[in-house]
């Protein structure tokens, strides 16, 4: 039979492996994801890039778009990073795993036999009691320290062995994994998760959110309503704090209810919801219409809401609400449907202060004048300002995946830097008439740590 070989396991495989198994490799994929982590942070990302955008020629945007600059986390070549590291990992342990199975066994059989014959001693002392008994007292210390201790005897010479934490080998495979399982969990985001927007009015129910980036919206499988938003100001009119008491309904039943403000988001179906912003949007606006005569009209309507004239077979339908139009204050555009054909005009609040400022307007231009369809003639008195709850809608379906690696990666780093693979041999014999204890340790890391071992056992000396 041949020599057992010393390689590690994958030597000796294709150039591919070797490629692979390459610690070097592993130094330079850790710097380019760190430099692209940093990038990715000081590089305005998706929407906050556009205005970023503008200040640049435009070959040099093209370049950095079609690098994908600025949606780094989504890149191919970021998520190929990640991909030729978690390779490069599994592959470097497999590559070592054997060799460090093989010390882990060794050691947990009893090591690779007494190795007083191979050398001299750490430390070499005389005890005054016979062998037998001060072979006992030792062992018992040895326990203390190493929990289990293996005795051999041969010839009237006792030899005990202590060894702990040979565990400890296997830390670096642990933070190994708990990596994989990290970049599991951030392709698993990447992938499966959205990071979105959405703006509800007060009192309305939407159903599916904007996408950033402009991939387009996504479908939700509930809805959610706004039933209330309320802001609070400081003395100076800054806001304070704002609140949206949102509702969230499955076939129009509420399912689930509660308060959402800043720093306190609410999570429902995997989904987490923040308070971003709010804003005003036009409400209702109130309209006059007179026929001419006698007869009027008052009305509240919003923008998509229809109502008949009276008199007349016509149907009018508020087909904008604006709270300030052209800086000529408040309208509302009307469409009219009748027999006749339909035309559309609109209604300014100001309308007097417009005509004054420019004479004529209403003749220049016919849309702008609210006696366009005869007889009737609309004016409007005023809008109800709305609030709108500006919601951050997000999902990391890799979240979980991604703190179970984290917690892996505590307890690995916990096997390398707090625990050592420690190994004390004792060998008792009666020499000269005195017991002669002699003493050899063995640690793959944390000398420290096998100095007070040692020292446990040569305080015995002096006892």
């Amino acid at each position: 039979m041949g020599k057992e070989s010393n390689r590690p396991a994958g030597e000796g495989k294709n150039a591919l492996w070797s490629f692979f198994a390459s610690v070097r490799l592993t130094v330079v994929l850790l710097i380019v994801i760190a430099v692209s982590a940093i990038l990715g942070t000081v590089v305005p990302q998706q929407e906050e890039a556009q205005r970023f955008l503008r200040d640049l020629p435009p070959g040099l945007v093209s370049v950095l778009q079609f690098l994908q600059i600025f949606d780094m986390y989504h890149s191919v070549w970021f998520l190929l990073m990640m991909a030729l590291l978690a390779v490069n990992l599994t592959v470097c342990s497999v590559n070592r795993f054997p060799r460090t199975w093989r010390i882990f066994s060794s050691a947990r059989s009893g090591g690779r036999g007494s190795p007083f014959g191979g050398g001299a001693a750490d430390h070499v002392f005389s005890l005054p009691g016979p062998h037998a008994r001060e072979a006992e007292r030792l062992e018992g210390i040895l326990r203390k320290r190493f929990g289990t201790v293996r005795r051999a005897e041969e010839k009237g010479v006792i030899t005990l062995h202590g060894e702990k934490g040979a565990f400890s080998y296997f830390g670096v495979y642990v933070v190994h994994a708990s990596i994989l399982v990290i970049l599991a969990g951030a392709i698993i985001g990447s992938l499966s998760g959205f990071d979105g927007y959405v703006n509800i009015p007060e009192g309305e129910t939407v159903d599916a959110v904007k996408l950033r980036g402009g991939q387009g919206t996504k479908k939700l499988d509930f809805a959610v309503r706004c039933d209330r938003f309320t802001v609070e100001f400081y003395e100076n009119g800054m806001p304070k704090e704002f609140r949206s008491d949102l509702a969230f309904l499955r076939g129009g039943k509420i399912v689930h209810e509660g308060p959402l403000r800043v720093n306190h988001p609410i999570e429902f179906a995997g989904i987490r919801f923040y308070q971003a912003s709010y804003g005003n949007i036009p409400g209702k606006a109130r309209l006059t219409v007179t026929d001419g005569g006698s007869r009027k009209k008052l009305l509240e309507v919003a923008a998509g809401e229809q109502f008949e004239l009276p008199g007349r077979k016509a149907t009018v339908s508020v087909l904008r609400v604006e709270e300030n139009l052209m800086n000529m204050g408040p309208a509302v555009k009307l469409g009219v449907m009748s027999e006749g054909g339909g035309i559309a005009f609109w209604v300014f609040r100001q309308i007097r202060e417009i005509e004054e400022a420019n004479p004529g307007i209403t003749k220049q231009v016919p849309q702008f004048n609210p006696g366009l369809y005869k007889p009737y003639v609309f004016s409007l008195d005023g809008i109800e300002s709305a609030y709108y709850t500006g919601l951050q809608v997000s999902t990391d379906p890799g979240i979980p995946v991604v703190a179970a690696g984290a917690t892996l990666m505590v307890a690995g780093f916990m096997l390398v830097f707090l625990f050592s693979h420690r190994q004390v041999w004792v060998r008792v014999e009666e020499k000269g008439g005195n017991c002669r204890v002699s003493l050899i340790g063995r640690c793959n890391r944390d000398p420290a740590g096998l100095a007070r071992d040692m020292n446990g056992l040569t305080a015995a000396e002096v006892k």
